[in-house]
């Protein structure tokens, strides 16, 4: 099939364009400028140029698929508008034809334990404007349409992602690693090759599904830090900072970085058949 996919040039995006051709899908791919449509090209996808506020393209590219993956997000004050008008429009170019939207696991904030996709959600406010779009867009499923929407974990793998993200940028000082207060708290991990694979699959569920793409370990952050460190050449270079801290130096995202959550991805495995490839996720951070 022929999959018009969203933030295509991104870190997740350029994962999700190479398991779609790896399963025999061609891709046509959103392009803001000319270095994500070099990037995507080099894949071997269609350049669709434009951005996501370009609704007209996107609705046009959607009704030109057979199905449609929404990677790209908008950076701004407006994210949730920008999301939803986007989501809409490709949703109304999709027609009964599969369209995955992306969300994440922080929406449920702290679990208590091991929790699944029906879980309280409790999100902090980074994401909290993604209840109303998420809620908006899985209903269109009452209308005719296909909404699927995938949650997923703390992405790493590939030496990048959001773990390299939070311990190399703002969390690290002078080759120390730094974490949130004692560390205890763990994070719901998923591989980036894993969850382009969910990505995949959910072109294929049922209308109105949700599905947290994690793996099935997740270890502590002060676990994880240690794993940097040494992947850093710095092992057992660590240090310790305070939720406000953290908030000075990342903004308001340090509050999703502070959750401590628990997910088992039984939904995915079940339905769809997702299988994570083992790994071990502190030896891969420590690599």
């Amino acid at each position: 099939m022929k999959v018009f996919v969203t933030g295509a040039s991104g870190y997740i995006g350029q994962a999700v364009v190479r398991a779609l051709a790896e399963h025999g899908h061609t891709v046509a791919a959103l392009a803001r400028g000319d270095a994500a449509a070099r990037t995507v090209t080099a894949l071997g996808a269609e350049v669709i140029p434009g951005g996501l506020t370009d609704l007209d393209v996107l609705r046009g590219a959607a009704a030109g698929a057979d199905g449609v993956i929404h990677l790209a997000q908008h950076q701004g004050p407006d994210v949730a508008g920008v999301d939803l008008a986007a989501a809409t429009a490709m949703q109304d170019g999709a027609g009964d034809r599969p369209y995955v939207h992306t969300g994440g696991v922080w929406i449920y904030g702290d679990t208590d334990g091991l929790a699944d996709e029906d879980a309280p959600l409790s999100p902090p406010p980074v994401v909290a404007w993604r209840l109303d779009n998420e809620r908006r867009v899985l209903a269109r499923a009452a209308e005719g349409g296909r909404p699927v929407l995938v949650m997923p974990g703390v992405v790493w793998g590939r030496a990048s992602g959001l773990i390299e993200g939070f311990f190399t940028g703002p969390a690290r000082d002078d080759g120390e690693v730094r974490y949130i207060e004692n560390g205890s708290n763990r994070w719901a991990l998923v591989h980036v090759d894993d969850i382009a694979e969910l990505y995949v699959l959910a072109l294929g569920a049922e209308a109105g599904a949700r599905y947290a793409g994690v793996d099935a370990e997740a270890p502590t952050v002060l676990e994880i830090a240690h794993a940097v460190s040494a992947a850093a050449g710095h092992p057992g270079k660590v240090a310790s900072v305070t939720l406000a801290q953290a908030r000075e130096r990342m903004g308001p995202i340090a509050d999703a970085f502070a959750l401590d959550q628990r997910f088992t991805a039984a939904r995915a495995r079940t339905e769809l058949g997702w299988k994570p490839a083992p790994r071990d996720v502190l030896k891969g951070l420590a690599g």
